[in-house]
């Protein structure tokens, strides 16, 4: 017996498909939240704590050289942000929101996922940009220009996902 496959997604007259309407609208409240925090760390916008606090804070949890790697994030969460506003590089702006993810939630992990310093915000977050690394960004994104991602492929994703997990685990190892 034989399935037949889904009918795809109905187009309007411009050829736009829902699927493209609410991946711009995922893209673009998850890039804004991403970014905004980067500059918070980064430049100390919108009430952030500035480079030099987060750094401390960085190493009060344990990571060694606190500003640097504060800076790591802080730009990884801006430039991931920023790719997945605009579509740009989505699977590894996708990846890279991912990566920071994970390292936030070791952070926060204090074996509840619900309590007191619960990790539901930040898994959302990582399920949200593993998401769009993995379906591509839909119609309206800068990476319709770039030839080879243009036409979306699971696989993309998928790498872009491998890559950002891993880079995560390495920054991990360095941890306390």
């Amino acid at each position: 017996m034989t399935t037949t496959p889904a009918p795809p997604a109905p187009r309007t007259p411009t050829g736009t498909t829902p699927y493209d309407v609410g991946l711009l609208l995922l893209r673009l409240v998850l890039g804004l939240i991403m970014a905004a925090h980067g500059t918070q760390k980064l430049f100390g916008w919108f009430e952030g704590p500035g480079i030099t606090t987060t750094g401390e804070a960085f190493e009060e949890v344990g990571y060694p050289a606190g500003v640097t790697m504060a800076v790591i994030a802080a730009l990884t969460e801006t430039l991931g942000g920023l790719g997945l506003v605009f579509g740009l590089l989505t699977p590894l702006a996708g990846a890279a929101i991912v990566g920071v993810m994970i390292n936030a939630i070791s952070v926060k992990w204090a074996g509840d996922v619900m309590g007191q310093q619960g990790i539901e915000y930040e898994v959302l977050i990582a399920a949200a940009a593993a998401t769009l690394a993995l379906t591509g960004p839909g119609r309206f994104a800068l990476d319709h220009f770039i030839p080879v991602l243009r036409h979306h492929r699971v696989v993309y994703g998928l790498a872009a996902l491998v890559l950002g997990v891993a880079l995560a685990v390495v920054v991990l190892l360095f941890k306390d």
